[in-house]
This record gives structure tokens, C-alpha cells and sequence, in this order.
């Protein structure tokens, strides 16, 4: 059932605005501009601010986003609500993709959490910073699923798998639309609509070409719950999908969105994606990209003014429909209704302000976080956890103590200076009689060796070398591909070199991507996924390091050996070639096994499952089932496991993957503690798309996993008996 939340009194006063509008001020709700834009125009001389000003003054914008805090928004307000004819608001719109000031990890690590409530905590936390500066809308969360570590926004997704994406997409939502009243309410904006992390070869805004059953089944799960979860508004992504770019594919915006969910609120396009369609080859020019967007269901145009300057001639015209317009522009007012702008546009003095410093809580909250989201990968001779008073410990490598590099991509309002680094981090863990030598040793960007004699001079004399490896925070993100996911620069040289000593080396990756490095375990005793994250960086990775905090992350997203095997990922499919023989779906230069694989991830602890048991071993179509483990920590040490469940359709009518995750719990056990963990698992889960494309439950048996990743665990097997209806 799909959330609904305009109200019969939010509805009638939204209507009652547009019926008093002219078409000029309908056009200007449905547009949106870039304050951070500010170009000169040589026609007029005038900068684009003072155009912006004048334009909401006569009530000719709707919306702005990259405004620069709170002084600025009042001041548009100001001219919105007292000189324009209807005194609409304005709706400001803002990247909050993982943090405001408050830096949080990006979202890949935080996925790498499996703890959906505390990525929604961290999304409430940004809200609150981000309102406190007047941006009520949020641009996140972003629900792409993908499979591509070369695409460069596998930083800000969830990773590889729906069910996964869909659990952080509700939470994720929950969290980030505040609902405190008039001033102290937020918008999410989840994107991007749609299959936009599935670009041809890693590159960004490239061409998708899926079936509609990858759609449904992979694409729009987490975007359907991200809207039944309450979202208001959704964008529309850049890419084409199947030859029709999403701000004018109808399918997607309307028959999907509209008429199949029933979504109540904002369809937004991505930054010019409007005008973009004419390089798309769609669109002739400017007005036909206009009436294209509008007939697919496109509300909102982010910045490049085409709805302004083209819909109140085209209605006029005869060439769209007022009652398109009419309808988009009722679904933005009743999204500042909706969040009390129009009794307080102005920004309130708040606890959450950042201009001074960082609430406290929010530290506290994005160190938690930063803990979590780290993955242990290796752990030889059990080099980790060091200790704290080891009489020297060499800190090597370009990431040891940048303060930029681990905000991560889009970390617009983040700050350099809150930022404790990794070095900061291990000089304030270790013991005041622990010599912390440091040296760079080589850069990110360049092949120059000039730092490596230094780097051999400091470990040598230390008794264990961290070497903190990765990417530069401009190394991820929007339209930042590689095809290359080896590290970067000299470091690979660094590591070689350091290695010749014989020293124990801890390896800490910080990344915002999974990287092909499976030379690296032949050098490094212990290798720690650290990711970019954030403010609270140093800290939580020396936490880890020293044993304060045991490592509980686990990979949402396929580490690969070589690019070559990219796609790769663990929800595949069989082919029809039985296993063994040449003739077999193989590479004859490489295996096809990941290096490591999706959900697995090291503890300083071990857990031992069970026996997995079924509440009942045969059902039918229409029951739900349960699902026992019991899991014990068998070490000596507490820790926290994520203990997951995948599931086998062995034969149906459509082929199927060979696991797909259903459900997940993590939970915390001390030493020795054993935990009956029990997952509840609907009938829904058993579900697939049949071959006339209709969602069902087929009978036939079915098998499942419980345990640590998708490549281990313990199974039963499940029968779904045909139907007495089906029989008859």
C-alpha cells in the first residue's frame, strides 16, 4: 500500500493557489535555479543573482539550491513571501548526501554497517544541520543499485543488492524528513529514477539498456519502498533507459510511478537533464524538450529555466495541456504545505547551527558510524588488534594524515579542519611512551619514488608499519570512472619496498570504491576497508586498530581481482552448462571467484552457526515461515556478527539467481554467549516474476542459507506445495 500523505485541507489549498496563478508564475513553481551559479549576462550586464532576485520578487522561481546558509535563505524568503502576488515560498534544495557539516561516512561504508537504523539516524542528524542553514529539501538518499566499482558513484549508493538498498532506502527516508512542525520540517529526494547505476562500462551518465524484469526485479525495489516510506519528491536520473532518457520516459514517470504506486508528491530533473535531452538525440531543441518532459510526468526543471521560458507559450499554443501543468504545480505547493512553509519560511535559531562547531552528539554519532562501516579483510597471524604500548609504530603512506581526502565525495559543506586524520587518530590511542614515526612515502596522483627512501628509513626501526592506502577524495564520485582500480600512483611501489623489511604490515584502505588489489595480500599481514569516513575518521580506525572497537563491517559491494570480471557480483545466475569440461562459462587467464565477496567481512572474534531449522518444512503459496539459527561467539573477545539468510528458487518458470538475500540481523555477543536468532520471513520473499510478468509464488522446492556472507552458510530445503486451487 503505497504512503499517503497529501491530506483532503493540503490538496484543496494547493488547488486553490493554482487556480489563482497566471501561467507565467505556474511555470516559475515548476522551476528551479542554482544560486551557487553566478555568471555574468553579457546581454544585460547583470549577474545571475540579480536576474534570480528579480524573477522571485515577481514570482517567477519556485525553488533554489547551493544557497549558503541562513542569511541568504531568509533574504530570498523575504522577497518571495512579501513582494510577490501569492507570497509562495521558495522550496531550497541542497546535496545532503552523507552529512552537512556533520561529515558521516560515505554511503557505501555506511552500508557496509548492515545497520539501516543507524544510517537513519545519520541522515536525521544531517536534516537537523541542513534545516538550521534553511534547506528544506534534501537531495538523497541515493538508491542506485549497481554492480560496477568503476563507476564512480558506487561511493554514494548502497552497493549490489535490492533487498539491502530497499532496507536502508526506507530507513534512510524515515530519517531524513523531519516532521517537527512549521520551520523544523524536510523533503528527501531519493535518486536517481531510474537504473542510473547501471551504465554501459562504469561510465557515468552513460546509456542503460535492461529488460523490464531487471527493472522491476533489481532497479525499482528500493525507489518503491523509499516512497512507501513517505518520500516526497524522487529525481528523475540523466541516463536513457531502453533508447528514452528518464526526464521524458513516460513509462517510468508516470504508468510506474504515478499510476502503478501511487505517488503523491515531486518528480524533479537532475541538474539540465531537460536540456540534455537534445544532446540525447531525443529532443530537436529547447521546446520540444519541453513538451516531452512535461507529457512524461516531469514536475520540476533543476536549472536550466526550459519550463520558464517555453510552457505558458506552448499551453497557449494548444502543444500541452494546462491540466499538465496545472497538475505538477498543485504536487510542489502541496509539498511546502506539507512542510509548514508557508507559516515559517525563515530559518529559526537552532541548537544544530554549525557555524561555531559540531554538535556533540553528532560527533559522537558519526564516529559510531565511521566504526561500523569499516570492513576487516585480512588478519594473518592475528596482526590485529595492535597494542597500544608497542614501543614504535610506523605511520606510512599519502593518506596517513589528510584531512580532506576522507570527507569522501560530495561532502559540500564539510570542513578540512574537523576532520581528525588517521595519524591524529593512533597518536591520541597509543600510550605516551609509543614513537609514531611518519612519513608520506609517495603521492595519490603521481609515480614519483622520491618518498619511498624516507618511508624504508622509518619502518625499519619500528616494530609493525600502518600503511594507509586509497584514493584521493576526488577519486569517487560523480563523473569520476576509472577503469583502472588498482591503487593509484606510487603506492603499490611503497607497499613492494616496505614489505622487503620483514616488518608486520597493517594496510588500511581508504577508498570510495572496492579496488582490485589481490597482489596486496601477499604483502600485508592485516588489510583494513576503511572507506572515506568522514569527520570522525582517525578515531574510528584506531579504534579498530587497538581493539576498542571490534570490526563489524561487511561488503555490500563485490571486490573484484581484475576489471576484466567486472560485472561481478553475487546475485548471478546459472547458465545452462553443467559444471566441469571446457565447455563451461570460464576465463582461461583468471578465476571466476570474487576476491572478496558480497556481505563477508573478519571479526576479532569467531562465530559458530548451528544447525538452521524451519518453523515448517512444507507450506503454501500464501504462508509465512520462520527461519532459526543458533549462533555462538566462540572467541574471546565480544563482537558483533551480521548474520544473513539467502535464498534458492531451484526450478521455476523464470530463471533465478542462485542466492538472493532475504533477510538479515546483526547481532552483539559476548564471549562465549550463544543467541537463537530467528528471522520472521513473508511469503512475499518467495515471490518472483513469472513469465507473463505477474508477481507470484510458484510451488517447488527451495533452498536456503543462513550465515556469515553470501559464499558460506548452513541449509534446508523448503517445499511450497501447489495450491488445492491450483490442483482443481
Amino acid at each position: 500500500m503505497t504512503f499517503k500523505w497529501m491530506t483532503p485541507d493540503i490538496r484543496r489549498r494547493a488547488q486553490d493557489l493554482v487556480s489563482r496563478m497566471t501561467l507565467e508564475e505556474k511555470a516559475g513553481q515548476m522551476t528551479q535555479y542554482d544560486w551557487g551559479f553566478n555568471p555574468i549576462n553579457p546581454d544585460t550586464g547583470l549577474s545571475q543573482h540579480n536576474i534570480i532576485t528579480e524573477q522571485i520578487s515577481q514570482g517567477l522561481i519556485g525553488s533554489m539550491f547551493n544557497l549558503s546558509g541562513a542569511a541568504e535563505v531568509n533574504e530570498l524568503q523575504r522577497l518571495a513571501r512579501e513582494k510577490t502576488p501569492h507570497g509562495i515560498p521558495l522550496l531550497i534544495g541542497r546535496d545532503v548526501i552523507h552529512g552537512y557539516r556533520t561529515v558521516f561516512p560515505i554511503p557505501l561504508a555506511q552500508a557496509s554497517a548492515w545497520n539501516p537504523e543507524l544510517a537513519g539516524q545519520t541522515a536525521a542528524a544531517a536534516s537537523r544541520e541542513a534545516l538550521a542553514d534553511g534547506v528544506a529539501w534534501v537531495f538523497a538518499p541515493m538508491i542506485d543499485v549497481t554492480r560496477d566499482p568503476r563507476w564512480g558513484r558506487i561511493a554514494e549508493s548502497i552497493g549490489e543488492d535490492p533487498y539491502l538498498a530497499s532496507a536502508y532506502a526506507k530507513a534512510w527516508v524515515e530519517g531524513a524528513q523531519m516532521d517537527e512542525g512549521p520551520g523544523f520540517a524536510s523533503a528527501s529526494c531519493p535518486k536517481h529514477f531510474a537504473a542510473y547505476g547501471l551504465a554501459e562500462a562504469g561510465r557515468d551518465y552513460n546509456t542503460v539498456d535492461l529488460s523490464d524484469r531487471m527493472l522491476r526485479e533489481v532497479i525499482l525495489p528500493p525507489f518503491r519502498e523509499a516512497i512507501e516510506s513517505g518520500a516526497l519528491s524522487i529525481m528523475a536520473s540523466f541516463n536513457e533507459i531502453n533508447g528514452i532518457p528518464a526526464c521524458a520516459n513516460r513509462y517510468l514517470l508516470t504508468t510506474i510511478l504515478r499510476e502503478e504506486w501511487g505517488f503523491e508528491g515531486i518528480v524533479c530533473g537532475d541538474y539540465g537533464a531537460i536540456q540534455e535531452l537534445i544532446v540525447h538525440g531525443i529532443a530537436a531543441d529547447e521546446e520540444e524538450a519541453c513538451i516531452l518532459s512535461i507529457k512524461a510526468g516531469l514536475d520540476m526543471d533543476m536549472h536550466s529555466g526550459i519550463y520558464a521560458r517555453y510552457l505558458p507559450k506552448l499551453v497557449r499554443e494548444g502543444k500541452v495541456l494546462e491540466r499538465l501543468v496545472d497538475e505538477a504545480v498543485m504536487r510542489i505547493l502541496a509539498v511546502k504545505l506539507k512542510l509548514g512553509l508557508f507559516e515559517q519560511p525563515f530559518v529559526n535559531p537552532s541548537e544544530y547551527a554549525t557555524d561555531a562547531s559540531l554538535p556533540e552528539a553528532h560527533l559522537a554519532l558519526a564516529r559510531q558510524s565511521a566504526r561500523e562501516s569499516i570492513v576487516l579483510l585480512r588478519n594473518e597471524k592475528e596482526t590485529l588488534p595492535l597494542r597500544k604500548e608497542t614501543a614504535s609504530i610506523a605511520v606510512i603512506g599519502p593518506l596517513a594524515d589528510s584531512k580532506k581526502d576522507p570527507l569522501g565525495c560530495w561532502a559540500l559543506d564539510g570542513r578540512p579542519n574537523d576532520v581528525v586524520s588517521l595519524l591524529e587518530g593512533i597518536r591520541q590511542t597509543v600510550t605516551p611512551g609509543t614513537t609514531l614515526p611518519y612519513v608520506q612515502g609517495c603521492q595519490v596522483d603521481t609515480d614519483s619514488e622520491d618518498g619511498i627512501a624516507e618511508a624504508l628509513e622509518a619502518a625499519a626501526g619500528a616494530d609493525v608499519v600502518v600503511l594507509a592506502l586509497g584514493e584521493a577524495f576526488d577519486m569517487s564520485g560523480e563523473s569520476r570512472c576509472r577503469t583502472d582500480l588498482d591503487l593509484p600512483g606510487g603506492q603499490r611501489k611503497l607497499v613492494e619496498s616496505v614489505a622487503k623489511l620483514g616488518k608486520p604490515i597493517v594496510a588500511v584502505l581508504i577508498s570510495g570504491r572496492p579496488l582490485a588489489i589481490p597482489w596486496l595480500q601477499d604483502y600485508a599481514d592485516a588489510i583494513v576497508q576503511a572507506w572515506h569516513l568522514g569527520v570522525q575518521s582517525g578515531h574510528a580506525i584506531a579504534d579498530v586498530l587497538f581493539g576498542d572497537y571490534n570490526p563489524s563491517g561487511r561488503l555490500t559491494a563485490t571486490f573484484p581481482r581484475n576489471v576484466g570480471q567486472i560485472p561481478i557480483y553475487y546475485y548471478r545466475k546459472n547458465t545452462g552448462r553443467p559444471p566441469g569440461g571446457v565447455h563451461t562459462s570460464y576465463y582461461i587467464d583468471s578465476t571466476t571467484e570474487p576476491l572478496y565477496s558480497f556481505g563477508y567481512g573478519l571479526s576479532y572474534t569467531t562465530f559458530r552457526y548451528g544447525r538452521v531449522q524451519l518453523s515448517q518444512e512444507r507450506i503454501s503459496p500464501d504462508d509465512a515461515f520462520g527461519i532459526t539459527i543458533e549462533v555462538t561467539n566462540e572467541g574471546s573477545r565480544s563482537g558483533e556478527e551480521v548474520v544473513q539468510c539467502y535464498l534458492r528458487d531451484e526450478a521455476a518458470s523464470v530463471t533465478q539467481p542462485l542466492k538472493k538475500l532475504i533477510a538479515f540481523r546483526k547481532i552483539k555477543l559476548c564471549a562465549g554467549e550463544t543467541a537463537i536468532v530467528t528471522f520472521a520471513i513473508p511469503n512475499s520473499a518467495l515471490a518472483i516474476i513469472d513469465a507473463d510478468m505477474n508477481l507470484t509464488v510458484e510451488p517447488g522446492n527451495f533452498t536456503l542459507w543462513v550465515g556469515p556472507n553470501s559464499s558460506e552458510g548452513e541449509t534446508v530445503r523448503l517445499t511450497v506445495e501447489r495450491s488445492a486451487a491450483a490442483v482443481d
